[in-house]
């Protein structure tokens, strides 16, 4: 598909932050990252992220009971080629090769990873932007969600801020850990504009990494799965001596 059929959600992305495009992965291919995802869950295959890794507010401790839960499968890109193939050469890479007007930059640093969000341990994620964990030359960096299952609100699905990405917070609208904080009374107008997208499998989010998001906890009762990486585009390069810069990235495959 041309990325002229894409206007308005490129258009969607640089005002709100984000943006959901639906069925992005076609059946047949969602299915087999959901399959492949599944088993190295199940087989805990590393490397892995685990919630007592996080410190997080609520997360198990190391001797607490949900300690060895798997909070993400990491290196995505290294487990197989259904993750290979979606990360560097598909229908989502192609929506971002016309989004830069560049084939894209794939990180292998960030992101690139499936979340998991189990029902009885799966700590919530307070509001932040990612880039302020990050460090780039610039920042110009889009990041692709792909539900692989039912996503909502009850399931600890994505929250994002509409246009909170365009915006110069103070340092102290952040707290210690660089989450944005709920005491502040100038920050409670954007937690107030929050949205939760519905999602479906296949569909994908697009969100900028200036955006506000966050999650919940899964008050469900199965395991949420959302594939998830970040890009840029070949102009905007991780700082030599980072943690940005610590693996080779990924040239995408142009379209």
């Amino acid at each position: 598909m041309s990325s002229n059929c894409y206007t308005e959600q490129y258009e969607a992305l640089s005002r709100d932050g984000f943006v959901v495009v639906r069925e992005l992965a076609e059946p047949a291919v969602f299915a087999r990252l959901r399959s492949l995802a599944v088993q190295h869950l199940q087989a805990r295959i590393e490397p892995l992220e685990l919630e007592a890794d996080l410190n997080y507010p609520g997360a198990p401790g190391l001797d607490s009971p949900g300690a060895a839960t798997v909070r993400r499968l990491l290196d995505a890109y290294g487990r197989g080629e259904a993750f290979e193939q979606w990360a560097s050469a598909s229908a989502m890479t192609r929506w971002l090769q016309g989004y830069f007007q560049a084939a894209p930059v794939l990180s292998r640093v960030h992101h690139n990873c499936v979340m998991t969000k189990h029902p009885s341990f799966g700590t919530a994620t307070g509001w932040h932007q990612d880039l302020r964990y990050w460090s780039f030359t610039q920042g110009n960096l889009v990041s692709s969600w792909l539900a692989m299952g039912h996503e909502s609100a009850d399931n600890g699905g994505l929250w994002l801020i509409p246009g909170s990405h365009a915006v110069d917070f103070s340092l102290d609208s952040f707290d210690e850990k660089m989450f944005f904080r709920a005491d502040v009374p100038a920050n409670q107008s954007w937690l107030d504009s929050a949205v939760c997208p519905v999602l479906e499998p296949g569909d994908v989010v697009f969100f900028h990494c200036r955006t506000l998001h966050a999650a919940r906890r899964n008050e469900g009762d199965a395991v949420k799965l959302s594939l998830v990486h970040t890009y840029h585009p070949p102009g905007c390069a991780p700082v030599p001596g980072s943690r940005s810069a610590s693996r080779p990235e990924i040239q995408v495959r142009a379209a």
